[in-house]
């Protein structure tokens, strides 16, 4: 029978001082619940039930793939999976169990964890790790056999317990009819105050049940986030993996501790990533690129060969060989086409570069198509805005525009048409035609003189 996961939520998180719930928090731009429900996923576990309390709305969207149900008085880790046990009636196959904020558990941790629990054939199995320092975490209880026992909470330990270095991780895989007997008679006998899941380990144990246990290899899977430290330190973590992996794929970064990486990026061999660059959300990166330094990319795609220099892309599509910045900012729905430029403070917005086609340095365009070998000149820009509604501007292929033309859409420029710099273009300029509007030029003689007098006199 297929599993199903239920991943805990509900929680508040207040050591993190925020008003964000704290599982909504990001590391390389992923919340920390998408981590967890995304190794879920990669664990072949395709049912998840997510429970949320605190900003569960706020959670809830950040999960849409799975069923959410709601821990209205959050009484504990029992109660938050007696939460899910109506979405789950009649379901009678292993439950994965596993907090929210651990995002550095793996797929193949929790593959490995529900294989355990199929092979024992056991109430429950749950994971644990043997850790240095374990304050804070609950302890494995075994006895003279070996077997597990039982679990003590950090703050319900006895003298003896507290020197216990194997330590409950909160992953557990239970089968679903023993898990939600057992809810039903836990009590919130504690220091707490509250329904723990883990007395289901002791009553399972009690009742004659089997219950199993698996070490972690890497104990930091098990780190989980409760403070805005821990996040910085788990974020660390996975920025290393996510860099080595690119690394060993055939990708270099001079300096990868300065780069971060989304998990969901991809980037092609021989790609040069530089320091201080960020490429988070659905990115893609082809062969031989060249990205940063000093660049920030979110949901765009970069063609094989093309180079981004000191930039801002939010949205775009860069084609091969094309080339950014530096300091360019390109917005949502810009689309450079193979082997065109967008220079030095440029901004882009909803707007097509054609191929080969240029916009060297400080120049605005926005909501235009421009086609292939244009050539914009410097301190350009596109009046695309009315104050009510947005315009296009259209240029043809193998137009110029003039330095420090503004063209007032809508408006096209012809193919083979060009702007006189300075000039003010509302009105469509035909092809190979060149459009001018420019008052003349009128010199005041002595104007400077006058001017010296004036000020003198005062």
């Amino acid at each position: 029978m297929q599993a199903v996961a239920i991943v805990l939520a509900a929680g508040e998180g207040t050591r993190m001082r925020s008003s964000l719930p704290k599982v909504a928090h990001e590391v390389l731009g992923v919340p920390l619940v998408r981590w967890v429900v995304d190794a879920v996923r990669g664990a072949g576990i395709e049912r998840v039930v997510t429970v949320v309390g605190h900003g569960g709305d706020e959670v809830s969207a950040l999960v849409p793939d799975t069923e959410t149900v709601v821990q209205n008085a959050r009484l504990g880790t029992g109660d938050a999976v007696r939460a899910a046990a109506g979405a789950l009636e009649g379901f009678d196959g292993p439950v994965v169990v596993v907090a929210g904020d651990v995002p550095l558990v793996r797929p193949e941790t929790l593959a490995a964890l529900l294989g355990s629990w199929r092979s024992a054939e056991a109430a429950c199995t749950l994971l644990t790790a043997f850790i240095p320092d374990p304050t804070g975490y609950g302890r494995i209880v075994r006895d003279d056999a070996g077997s597990v026992t039982g679990i003590v909470e950090q703050k319900d330990l006895t003298g003896a317990q507290a020197a216990i270095a194997e330590c409950n991780v909160g992953i557990y895989c239970f089968d679903a009819r023993s898990l939600f007997e057992s809810l039903a008679h836990i009590t919130p006998a504690n220091a707490q105050g509250e329904y723990y899941l883990t007395d289901v380990v002791a009553l399972l144990h009690g009742q004659g049940s089997r219950v199993t246990a698996v070490a972690l290899d890497d104990a930091g899977e098990s780190h989980g986030v409760n403070t805005r430290v821990q996040l910085a330190a788990v974020g660390r973590i996975l920025q290393r993996r996510v860099n080595e992996r690119h690394m060993l794929a055939g990708v270099t970064m001079t300096d990868p501790d300065l780069v971060w990486i989304g998990p969901s990026v991809t980037i092609g061999r021989d790609t040069i990533i530089e320091p201080m660059t960020t490429l988070t959300g659905d990115t893609h990166i082809g062969d031989g690129a060249h990205v940063g330094p000093g660049t920030r990319v979110s949901d765009s795609t970069i063609g094989a060969g093309a180079t981004v220099d000191q930039s801002v892309l939010r949205g775009v599509r860069i084609g091969e060989g094309a080339c950014v910045g530096p300091n360019a900012f390109l917005r949502p729905g810009t689309v450079l086409e193979a082997g065109s430029r967008v220079g030095s403070f440029v901004e882009v917005k909803n707007s097509t570069i054609g191929e080969g086609s240029k916009v060297p340095h400080l120049s605005y365009m926005g909501d235009a198509t421009i086609g292939s070998g244009v050539n914009v000149g410097a301190g350009s820009i596109t009046c695309n805005y009315d104050g009510r509604k947005k315009h296009r501007t259209v240029i043809r292929d193998g137009a110029f525009i003039g330095s420090d033309t503004m063209l007032i859409a809508p408006v096209e420029i012809g193919e083979g048409a060009a702007t006189g710099a300075g000039s003010a273009i509302a009105k469509d300029v035909p092809a190979g035609a060149l459009g001018i509007e420019r008052t003349q030029q009128r010199n005041v003689e002595g104007w400077a003189e006058r001017r010296k007098a004036a000020r003198d006199d005062e």
